[in-house]
Order: structure tokens, then C-alpha cells, then sequence
């Protein structure tokens, strides 16, 4: 046994009699040690005491531990009144005292993670050694079951002790999962309420729960544990992620928007985000609902679309374009050609007549890369009726501007912006970021003339998204783009609860193309632009 004394920056001290075994040090509240520092990981050190000595190892924190004012690589061996530091958090090493009969820190939740964790690595190297080239042709619960018989074989081969109180079926499922699965994950792609999930290394994972971002106590067995899981998400669909190729873009089986980046770029360890897909499709009556927009501005949008006019949703990252490009999608007629073209594939279309493309990125010698722009130029010679592109980044923008402007109506795009003035601003620049030589006015004309709608989306600080703006592309005055607003959102204040509250609002303008479509002959409803408010809080 050890004597240890965690000394806090506050001047509060904490003694610690550890008996033999394998201790956890961080900040989380499951940890056996807890160090209440803010510069401490999750999960920041195990400490492994034995009969005849000491080890501090280092769980791939953050900022680590000093010795000596030195930072130590992976572990140490601790010495009676060695003094390590840890943040602003002081842990001082004293001399051994008699064993007690029972030890006063439960080691549970230290037992059963370093159990998975060597349960995990027996089983990687048991498939690698005998069952690769037989598993490799089993899928689904067959594979499933394979795996579970291994991992019995495995702890009765190296005879494993599962800690108390845990049921070895729900362990053994776990580690199951970890190994052919997403692991944690699994849990969070199953709960409806999580848009997104972000790991931040393999002992720091947080989730978006209904527009706010939490932090939860699952986390992975190790670096080379989350590592296997990216592996196992970008390899079906053709991509890879390594040390010559270490940021990716993928998406899971499910639509799912996937992202990954590793070392050396990262520092964190591998670093995985995954924007959820709905398994519900949602509707514009679910986004009337959640007060996303009003009945008014959804029947707007409907006639907008199915009258063929170009339209690109502005808005930041997690503001909810995606979610409204398709459902603005789902009002082009079953009887047109569209061609959706993104960087990883997220819309789901109904229609019959569909083709879906993707990008690809370039292979391990350099070659192959197909980009969005490749993509664009490359449908306008399959004969579509519509085009929709994922979002617009780069000089693709050109491509997409040109295909409005020569009788591709009724394009959708999405694009990153704080306002429908910004959109315009940044579509400016991608166009030049296409490399083509091309005089600012002629951009923005090219802007103006293609261009009919900017919806501009935006996501509040309670977690709430709205469409904050509708405004109309109504030619040029001299150099600038003019922009005539239809509607918008006009916040107030927040509720009891904090929500976010104010009034969807018109300002009694109709947009010029209203008159071309009653020319036509078609009916449209002017009512809508009426200048009466209606009010929408969560």
C-alpha cells in the first residue's frame, strides 16, 4: 500500500491509503481520484500500485504530467516522496503504511475498464491470428455471433476475472460492439433526441441533445480502439484516413454526415464528429411545427420551388440548411430529371426519376480525385431537369451560377453565411476561387441574373433554428446587388423557460415573378404578404 496526498490550487488537500491495484485520476466524477482541475482530462492518468512498485501512466491527456518540471512520455515509476504535478494540482508520493484489511477507494469503475480494454486487445490479436480469413466472409448477426464466441474463448484461454457485480453478457456485448461496431456510439445513433455526436479523443465524447451540447461518461478503450472504429466507418464507402491522408469526409449507412481527423494534424488523438440523419423524414408542416418558420413562408417556399425559381439557403454550420434543402427538395414534381451532386451523400429524395452523385477523393498515389465541380460540369450533359448541389464551397459556384443562367432553372444549393448580403459576398469569392480571370461586375451580374431567392437560417443560442429572412434577388443598381426582404423573423426576448421568442413578420412586399407566374395563368396567393405578425416561441 501507498500513502497519497492530492494537493488542490484552492489550498484544500485530499489523502488517499491505496492498497494494490489500478487506479483512475481526472476530472470526471466516475473517476476514483478525482482532480476538480480544469487543466485535468476526463480522464487523465491510471495509477497501478503493486507489491514492489509504483507506476503513473499518462491516458493520453491534454496537457499531461511533470515530473521535475519536465513533461514524462507515457509512464513513470514512483519513488517514496516524489511530487508530480498534474494542472495546478500537486500529488505527493509518501512512504508505504501498514495494508489495511479493506481498502477505502473503490477501484469498480478503474476494474472494469481496464477488463474491456484487455478484453478488446486479446480479441483484436485472437481475429488477426485465426479468424480473419473465415470472418471475413460472415456479416450481420452471423458475424455478430462468431465474434461473441471468441471473446469467450478468449477470456477462458487467458482465464479472465470479470469484476464483480457485471453481467458478462452485457460486458462481452460491449467489447463486441467496440471490435465489429461503433462501440459507444451504438447507443447515441439509437436515441432520437442526439443531432450530433463529437469525440474528442477516446476519453472525451460529447453530444448535441436537442440544440445543447453536453458531455457523457462513455468512452473508448484507447487511441487504437476509436481509430478502428473510423476505420471500419470510411472503408466501406471507398475513402481512407492515415498519416499521408488524415482528414476525411464519409457518412454512415444511414445518411449520416461523418467526419474524421487523426494525427499528426490533430493533437487531441483521433477526432470523429457525426451530424445524425432523422430517421424520421420530416416535412415542412414538421418545420412549421418546431416554429422553424410560419404557415405563410412555408407556402411561399412551395410555390418557389415547383415555379422553377433558383434558390440557395445561407446559414452556419448546424443552423439546419441541410434539413430545409430537403425538404424544399421533396416539392420538384415527380415527372422531373434531378442530379444531386455532394462532397458525402445526405439528402434523401423520393422521386423516381433520381440520380445521386458524390465526390471522391484522391488515392494513395495522388489520383483519382473527382471533385463538385467535376460533378456539376459533368451533369449538365446528363440532361437534368433540376440540379441540387449539398452546398457550394468552392468554384463549383461558377459551374452552378453559369447552369442557372442557361436554362437550369429551379437549382437548390445551400452555402455558409451570417446574412443573404454575406451570401452574395462569398459566392463573389468562390467564383474567383475558380481560377477563371473574371471582372467583379460581371460576377455580380452573373449573381443577380441567376439568383431569385436567399433564405437565410440561423441557429439560436437557446438550440432553437429559424429562418430569420427571405429576401428577393431583384437585379442591380449600378454595382450593387439588390436584395428586396419578403419576410423575417423579428425576436423579442425569451419565455419563462429561456426560449427564444418573437414574430415571423411581412412586410407587405410581393416578389416581381408573382406577376409572370398570374400571366401565365397560374393562381398564386397574394394573401400571404398581408402585414399581419405571427408569434412562435419553443
Amino acid at each position: 500500500m501507498i500513502e497519497l496526498l492530492v494537493k488542490h490550487k484552492s489550498g484544500s488537500e485530499n489523502d488517499y491509503q491505496l492498497n494494490n491495484g489500478q487506479y483512475c485520476l481526472g476530472k470526471s466524477e466516475r473517476m476514483d481520484i478525482i482532480l476538480p482541475d480544469q487543466h485535468a482530462s476526463r480522464m487523465h492518468a491510471r495509477l497501478v500500485v503493486q507489491q514492489d512498485s509504483v507506476s503513473l501512466e499518462d491516458a493520453d491527456s491534454k496537457n499531461g504530467i511533470w515530473y521535475d518540471n519536465k513533461r514524462i512520455n507515457k509512464s513513470m515509476q514512483v519513488n517514496n516522496g516524489d511530487q508530480v504535478r498534474i494542472g495546478s494540482t500537486l500529488l505527493q508520493f509518501k512512504q508505504n503504511i501498514p495494508v489495511l484489511t479493506k481498502p477505502l477507494t473503490p477501484v469498480h469503475d478503474n476494474e472494469l475498464y481496464l477488463f474491456k480494454r484487455q478484453l478488446h486487445e486479446l480479441l483484436v490479436t485472437h481475429l488477426d491470428m485465426y479468424k480473419r480469413t473465415k470472418i471475413q466472409s460472415m456479416q450481420g448477426e452471423e458475424l455478430r455471433q462468431q465474434i461473441i464466441l471468441s471473446a469467450n474463448e478468449v477470456m477462458h484461454e487467458n482465464k479472465l476475472d470479470l469484476p464483480e457485480q457485471y453481467s458478462k453478457d452485457q460486458i462481452i456485448d460491449e467489447v463486441v460492439a467496440e471490435a465489429i461496431g461503433l462501440g459507444p456510439l451504438e447507443a447515441f445513433l439509437d436515441d432520437d433526441q442526439i443531432s450530433e455526436i463529437m469525440v474528442n479523443g477516446p476519453d472525451k465524447v460529447f453530444v448535441e441533445r436537442q440544440g445543447k451540447i453536453s458531455s457523457v461518461d462513455q468512452c473508448f478503450n484507447s487511441n487504437q480502439s476509436l481509430m478502428g472504429i473510423i476505420e471500419r466507418i470510411v472503408s466501406p464507402i471507398g475513402r481512407r484516413i492515415d498519416e499521408g491522408s488524415p482528414m476525411v469526409d464519409a457518412r454512415l449507412a444511414d445518411g449520416s454526415r461523418v467526419n474524421a481527423i487523426i494525427p499528426p494534424l490533430s493533437l487531441n488523438g483521433p477526432i470523429l464528429t457525426i451530424r445524425k440523419f432523422a430517421k424520421h423524414q420530416f416535412s415542412i408542416d414538421d418545420l412549421v411545427r418546431s416554429a422553424t418558420l410560419d404557415r405563410r413562408m412555408a407556402t411561399f417556399l412551395e410555390i418557389c420551388v415547383r415555379n422553377k425559381k433558383n434558390v440557395i439557403v445561407s446559414g452556419g454550420t448546424g443552423s439546419g440548411k441541410t434539413t430545409t434543402l430537403n425538404i424544399m427538395s421533396s416539392f420538384i414534381p415527380e415527372n422531373e430529371r434531378i442530379i444531386t451532386i455532394e462532397d458525402a451523400a445526405e439528402l434523401k429524395l423520393h422521386q423516381q426519376h433520381l440520380i445521386s452523385l458524390e465526390s471522391r477523393p484522391a488515392n494513395a498515389e495522388g489520383k483519382g480525385r473527382v471533385t463538385i465541380r467535376d460533378l456539376v460540369k459533368n451533369s449538365l450533359r446528363m440532361r437534368p431537369d433540376r440540379i441540387v448541389i449539398g452546398e457550394c464551397r468552392s468554384g463549383e459556384a461558377l459551374d452552378m451560377l453559369q447552369a442557372m443562367n442557361t436554362g437550369h432553372d429551379g437549382s437548390l444549393t445551400t452555402g455558409h453565411a451570417n446574412s443573404p448580403r454575406d451570401m452574395l459576398s462569398r459566392l463573389e469569392v468562390m467564383v474567383l476561387m475558380s481560377g477563371i480571370d473574371i471582372p467583379v461586375k460581371t460576377v455580380r451580374e452573373q449573381i443577380a441574373s441567376a439568383l431569385d431567392i436567399i433564405i437565410q437560417q440561423t441557429r439560436f443560442s437557446d438550440g432553437s433554428r429559424r429562418i430569420t429572412s427571405i429576401v428577393e434577388v431583384d437585379g442591380m443598381e449600378g454595382d450593387v446587388i439588390l436584395l428586396q426582404k419578403i419576410f423575417d423573423f423579428k425576436r423579442q426576448g425569451r419565455d419563462e423557460s429561456g426560449a427564444i421568442t418573437g414574430q415571423f413578420r411581412t412586410n407587405g412586399y410581393a416578389p416581381a415573378f408573382y406577376q409572370e407566374l398570374e400571366q401565365s395563368g397560374i393562381s398564386v396567393d397574394r394573401s400571404i404578404f398581408q402585414q399581419n405578425t405571427s408569434t412562435h416561441k419553443d
